[in-house]
Order: C-alpha cells, then structure tokens, then sequence
C-alpha cells in the first residue's frame, strides 16, 4: 500500500449518512486513508464498509479478530471481499490463529490486506495487565508480541506511541507500525493512557497514524487534517 499521508482518520460513528458525509468532506484533504471500527461495523454491517470502501480511499477495517483458527481464516477472507486495506487481529489469538489468518489472504495478489497484529490496547497501562494476570511491564508484552506477529507472518502491528522505538531497536523495519493515541498538542487523551503527537510518533518510526476525535471531533475536521499533516511535514524535515 502505498499512500502519501500516513494518517487513517477513525470514522467512529454508527450513522451511515454521517459517516459518509464525514469520509467525502475529508477525501481531498492530506489523510492516507480511513478506518471503521465496531461501532460502525455492528451498526452498518458489510454493505457500510463497502460504500466506504468506494469512496476510493484505503480503508482500515479494525475489527480484532479473536477467535479459533477457522473461524478468524473465514471472517479474514469475508473482510479481504469487501475490498479493505488492512485489518486487525489479536495477537493473544496465538500461533495457530495468526497462521490461519495468514493462509487465507496468501494467494489473493494484488486484493490481499495488510494483516496487523494488536498487541496491548493503547486504554490499558502496567497495572490493567496486572489485573488480567499478565506479570510484566507494557512494553516487555508487547515486544513479546512483536516478536509472535513476525513469526506467524503478520504484515505489521497495533502498537502504542510509546512502544515504536523499542519494537524499531528490537525488530528494525520487518513489521509496518500502525499506531493510535496519537493526539496533537492541546487534545485531550480521553480514554487513550500512552499517547504522542502526530511529529513525535512519526520521528520515532511509526508507518501510519491512526487519529480521531482530535479530526473528527473539531469545527473543521478538513482544516484540524491540515494542520496535522502540517506537524507531521516539519517533523519530517527536521529530521531529515
């Protein structure tokens, strides 16, 4: 895939005539794409996500499969008919899901998704890992992870701001980062617990950013993507 903005705006709304009012008015503006999630999946279903899909931009169908192996395989091919981009599966599924789900995308050529790994929701920190019995700090477990979705052939991962640079020292370039929390200078983090601005995570190595409310909840959301792809060029320069 290849796109000239990294940022996928998070279309989280039920409202199918919102939503598509809200994708067209950002379809000339500077984001790569767009991504549905649940809320729109559960109230729109297949037919929603593919009149997203037609509006011509990529779309990230952000559903985090968990499920036995045949299960998720058969709801991968069903997303990859609907024409996404990139879809999102849970790496706690283990081995034999994450290669059930990479099987059955192996031969669609040029119509195959990119299959992203998510490794430690951006609304959890140390201590919810602790609750669910998961003894060890957020980035020990999500480089555990990492290293799971290199080995089971997943194209990328979910990761937090906070865990781009260790997964880049730990795993270089062999995994596409496609991270949420990010929040431009003056928004509020809401549920979001490991965040960065759009210049911070792209100078620490992430692929693609995936922002929200801080577009979609502004006056303008076309001008609030101007001004994030804005921070995101001058971080690219001074760092270039």
């Amino acid at each position: 895939m290849t796109t000239n903005s990294p940022v996928f705006c998070a279309i989280d709304r039920a409202d199918l005539s919102g939503a598509l009012l809200l994708a067209r008015s950002l379809h000339t503006s500077p984001i790569g794409g767009l991504k549905v999630g649940l809320e729109f999946m559960t109230a729109n279903g297949p037919s929603g996500v593919r009149s997203i899909v037609d509006l011509g931009l990529p779309v990230f169908l952000d559903l985090k499969f968990h499920d036995i192996p045949n299960t998720v395989a058969g709801a991968v091919r069903a997303a990859a008919d609907l024409g996404v981009t990139m879809l999102t599966l849970h790496l706690q599924g283990g081995p034999a899901m994450l290669w059930a789900a990479a099987d059955a995308v192996k031969d669609l050529g040029p119509r195959r998704p990119l299959l992203l790994g998510v490794s430690v929701l951006t609304s959890m920190d140390d201590k919810d890992l602790t609750t669910i019995g998961v003894e060890s700090t957020t980035e020990a477990q999500v480089l555990r992870l990492a290293g799971l979705a290199r080995k089971t052939g997943m194209d990328g991962m979910i990761c937090s701001p906070r865990e781009i640079a260790p997964i880049r020292e730990a795993f270089g370039q062999s995994l596409k980062l496609v991270v949420p929390g990010i929040r431009p200078a003056g928004s509020a983090a809401g549920d979001q617990k490991r965040t960065m601005t759009p210049g911070e995570a792209v100078k620490a190595g992430a692929d693609y950013l995936v922002i929200g409310r801080p577009i979609t909840g502004a006056g303008s959301p076309r001008a609030a993507a101007h001004a994030i792809h804005e921070e995101i060029d001058a971080a690219r320069l001074a760092a270039a």
